[in-house]
C-alpha cells in the first residue's frame, strides 16, 4: 500500500516518531512537509529528527503562516510522481490545502481522508463555507482526534466513515522516567504563551505557594513579555525561568526538571483545548500532572492526574500545593500517568489504528 502524507505538523522532529511506526506497519509512506511554518511564535523550520522507513520531502508552500489559504503549489507533480493508493491530508477540511489536495488526489484516483481537531461548531463565510462542504461530501474518510470533534462534524453534515484517532501521540523510548535530583518543587508549563492557554493564572496560583518552588515556562508566543511583567508584579519574577521555544528534540529532557506539568487551558468563544499532548508526554514521563476541565483535556488526563475549573487560581494552587507538600503522591500520580499513557497514545498504537484506515479504503 502506497500512501502520501501531507502535513505541515510533521516538520516537528519528534512528531515522526509516528511516520517510522506507519512505516514499520508495512506501508510505503511518502511525508510532504513544507520547508517551515510560521505562527504567533515565529518560524518553525523543518527538523529532520526521525527518518527512518518512510521518504520525507520537503516541497514549497505558498501562504505560508496562513492557517485557512496556505497550499502546496507542486503538489500535483507529487501526486503523478508517488501514485498513491491513499491521500492522507493531515489537514482540517475548511482549509484551501485541503480542498486542493483533495481535488488533486480524486483525480488521480487515489482514496483520501483528512484529519480535524475542531471540537466547536464553527462556521465560516464563503468561500471557506463551500469548500468545507465540498470535501465533506467527497472525501472518502475522516480522522477526528477526539470524541467531540467526531461530534462537531457530524453536526456539520458530515455523513461518511470516520475514525476517532489523535494526530499523534508521543514515543515511550523518548519520553521516559528519570532519576530525579534534589531541587526545589518544580512547576512546569510547555506550549503556546497566548492568552487561551491561561498561563497567567498559572503565574497566579503560583504566586500563593509556601515554601521554595520554581516555576518552567517553555514556549513562546505574544504574551511573553506581559507575563514576564506580571511575574514580577507578583514579586516571584526570581523563581520563574522562561526558557523560551526548544527544539522538538530538547523536550524530552525538560520533563526531567520537572515535578509537575500544568496544562490551565481556557475556553474561549472560538476555541477550548482540543487534545494537551503535553500532558501525554507528562505522564510518559513519570511526571504528575495537572489540567483544567477545557475542552478535551480531562479525557486525556482519564483519571491519571488532577483537574481543576479552568480559571479557577485558588483551586489550581490548592492542586499544587497537595503536591508540593507529598513526594510519594507524585510518585504515585507519576506512576499511574505513565500507564494510562502508555495504554493508550503511544506512538505504535496511533500508528497502528492509522494503517487499520488505510486498511479499509
Amino acid at each position: 500500500m502506497r500512501v502520501l502524507m501531507l502535513s505541515k505538523a510533521c516538520i516537528v522532529g519528534i512528531y515522526q516518531t509516528k511516520l517510522e511506526a506507519i512505516a514499520r506497519e508495512g506501508v510505503t509512506l511518502r511525508v510532504l512537509v513544507p520547508p517551515s511554518w510560521r505562527d504567533e511564535r515565529g518560524t518553525q523550520p523543518l527538523e529532520r529528527a526521525f527518518t527512518t522507513g518512510y521518504d520525507l520531502k520537503a516541497i514549497p508552500i505558498a501562504m505560508n503562516g496562513s492557517f485557512h489559504t496556505h497550499f502546496y503549489p507542486t503538489l500535483g507533480r507529487e501526486i503523478a510522481d508517488f501514485r498513491p493508493d491513499v491521500v492522507h491530508i493531515d489537514e482540517e477540511p475548511y482549509n484551501a490545502a485541503t480542498w486542493h489536495a483533495l481535488w488533486l488526489a480524486r483525480r488521480a484516483g487515489a482514496k483520501t481522508l483528512f484529519f480535524s481537531w475542531q471540537n466547536i461548531a464553527r462556521r465560516y463565510p464563503p468561500p471557506f463555507a463551500w469548500g468545507e462542504r465540498w470535501v465533506l461530501r467527497h472525501v472518502d474518510h475522516a480522522i477526528m482526534g477526539t470524541e467531540s470533534a467526531a461530534q462537531v462534524w457530524r453536526q456539520k453534515g458530515y455523513t461518511g466513515p470516520l475514525s476517532v484517532i489523535p494526530q499523534f501521540g508521543s514515543d515511550e523510548t523518548l519520553f521516559k522516567p528519570t532519576p530525579r535530583r534534589e531541587r526545589p518543587f518544580t512547576i512546569g508549563f510547555i506550549g503556546r504563551l497566548v492568552p487561551e492557554k491561561g498561563v497567567a493564572v498559572l503565574l497566579e496560583a503560583a504566586a500563593g505557594l509556601a515554601g521554595d518552588w520554581r516555576l518552567r515556562l517553555v514556549g513562546g508566543g505574544t504574551l511573553r513579555a506581559a507575563l514576564a511583567a506580571r511575574a514580577a508584579a507578583l514579586g516571584i519574577a526570581e523563581r520563574v525561568c522562561f526558557l523560551g521555544q526548544l527544539p522538538s528534540t530538547r523536550i524530552p529532557q525538560e520533563y526531567a526538571e520537572l515535578d509537575v506539568l500544568v496544562l490551565p487551558s481556557l475556553t474561549r468563544p472560538n476555541w477550548k483545548e482540543q487534545f494537551g499532548r503535553v500532558l501525554v508526554e507528562a505522564m510518559l514521563c513519570g511526571v504528575a500532572v495537572i489540567g483544567s476541565n477545557s475542552g478535551a483535556i480531562p479525557d486525556v488526563i482519564g483519571g491519571a492526574g488532577l483537574v481543576t475549573p479552568e480559571g479557577d487560581v485558588d483551586a489550581l494552587r490548592a492542586a499544587l500545593a497537595e503536591l508540593q507538600a507529598a513526594p510519594a503522591l507524585r510518585q504515585a500520580w507519576g506512576e499511574k500517568g505513565r500507564a494510562h499513557a502508555l495504554a493508550h497514545y503511544t506512538q505504535a498504537r496511533i500508528a497502528q489504528k492509522t494503517v487499520a484506515v488505510y486498511q479499509t479504503l
